[in-house]
């Protein structure tokens, strides 16, 4: 892959997506630098040197720092991503929703189009809320009163609909997934800055050096254990008959189904986060309300911050569903063996067709387990223990969740780079045979390839 990776300033079209995805992300993070108006930065900022243990640092974490800074994009991608799961979940039970789902590109267009509305009205409700829940600290906002709540609800909701529109643009013109680039990007951003805290905590004594080690001995070993699993596949082999085994080895038809063992990727655990930070996020801004039942409130805070027991149970709970949820979603077992019956291809001591489906229902199903028990280990232990350590700004940007997420993210992106690479040298490759084999041998051998793959 690497040296494939190489080829990348040879590929006009790829070299261009790539810069392409790196403008809209220099944009972004320019982006997280501006403060929003009527927001004392200074007094914020200390409040987030106190409150490292807190939410704040698993928002300001996904928000790339914008938290921290009071930006124009404090509110990032999540009301995007929250909306984009309320839409999954109920499009199953609204008949005119399931309709356009089936409709194709078409129909498609019109969801999106729904979940861009549901963004921009779930960010003007969230602004609302956390205008509101600042002006109760006076030393927090400089001129509170009507105009501040107004201007902060459309400041932070002209971020997130700018930032929405960075990620279709990077999906559509650039390089891998736009919104998980964009949460990558963050992501990244923050890891210098955080082991620079780290290095000097050991220098005033605050952290042991054992301590510093063991947690780049863990943090290499969750890297190591991501890659691995990452890019295992459970491969089940496929048989053709006699006359089409002779033809498919030729060709270079695939002679096994490979599934991966995590098929749903990093979406489980952004979902997860993403819900669990919605009521989170704005409740923590009213624990300072007098009108308000403070100790509950600080309690239940306390129980959703990450670290509590309700946290954590919620959090690998909500990881497995989503990670069966979104695998049902991208994968339709009775499609791929009706696929499979089409092209005279079965599993063996399998039957073609319901059975085939079923089957493949069955590995589907044990594969997601396992890849969601993998998932939840991945983004909880490693937390927990550099929490333990007292390295909880660590936790929040090498934790579990934050690795996986950029780990993924990067394979994710070098596998579609290298897809391109493919495809081009493959397109070269038959332009080349169709023009010195026509009349027979490889020409006709690859004319033969795209028949069947067309099929």
């Amino acid at each position: 892959m690497i040296g494939g990776l190489g080829n990348v300033g040879k590929v006009p079209e790829l070299r261009n997506r790539i810069l392409f995805t790196l403008g809209m992300l220099a944009i972004y993070r320019m982006g997280v630098f501006v403060s929003t108006p009527g927001i004392d930065v200074v007094e914020l900022r200390k409040m987030f040197d106190t409150g490292d243990g807190t939410l704040f640092g698993l928002i300001n974490m996904f928000s790339g720092g914008s938290l921290e800074n009071f930006s124009v994009f404090t509110l990032g991608i999540m009301p995007y991503i929250s909306v984009s799961i309320i839409v999954q979940f109920i499009t199953p039970v609204f008949p005119a929703l399931e309709a356009l789902k089936k409709e194709g590109a078409a129909g498609q267009r019109v969801l999106t189009r729904y979940i861009r509305q549901g963004t921009i009205a779930l960010a003007l409700f969230q602004g609302f809320m956390i205008a509101r829940g600042l002006q109760l600290n006076s030393a927090l906002v400089l001129n509170p009163g009507p105009a501040f709540i107004l201007s902060t609800m459309i400041t932070l909701t002209a971020g997130t609909a700018f930032i929405m529109w960075l990620g279709e643009q990077i999906s559509e013109r650039g390089i891998g997934n736009g919104m998980s680039i964009i949460i990558f990007a963050g992501i990244v951003a923050r890891m210098p800055r955080t082991f620079v805290e780290l290095l000097a905590k050991m220098r005033v004594g605050e952290i042991h050096p054992l301590t510093i080690m063991v947690l780049l001995i863990v943090t290499v070993a969750v890297v190591m254990g991501i890659v691995y699993v990452e890019r295992s596949y459970r491969k089940i082999p496929l048989q053709y008959p006699r006359a089409s085994r002779m033809v498919a080895k030729d060709v270079g038809i695939p002679q096994h189904l490979p599934f991966k063992v995590n098929s749903a990727g990093v979406i489980p655990p952004i979902f997860a986060s993403a819900l669990l930070m919605l009521p989170a996020t704005v409740g923590q801004f009213f624990v300072n309300d007098p009108d308000n039942p403070r100790e509950l409130l600080q309690d239940l805070l306390g129980y959703l911050a990450p670290g509590g027991w309700l946290y954590e149970t919620l959090y690998v709970a909500l990881i497995i569903l989503f990670a069966f949820y979104y695998t049902a979603t991208i994968t339709n077992p009775v499609e791929i063996a009706d696929n499979l019956k089409k092209n005279g291809a079965f599993v063996p001591t399998v039957r073609p067709g319901k059975e085939t489906a079923e089957y493949l229902y069955g590995v589907l199903n044990r594969l997601t387990f396992w890849g969601g028990i993998y998932l939840a280990i991945i983004c909880v232990v490693p937390q927990v223990l550099y929490t333990k350590l007292g390295a909880q700004s660590f936790a929040y940007v090498f934790g579990g969740t934050a690795v996986l997420i950029a780990v993924g993210v990067t394979l994710d992106t070098a596998s579609q780079i290298q897809s391109h690479l493919i495809a081009r040298n493959y397109e070269a490759f038959m332009s080349k045979s169709a023009k010195g084999g026509r009349g027979g041998g490889i020409g006709s051998m690859g004319y033969m390839r795209q028949r069947i793959l067309k099929r």
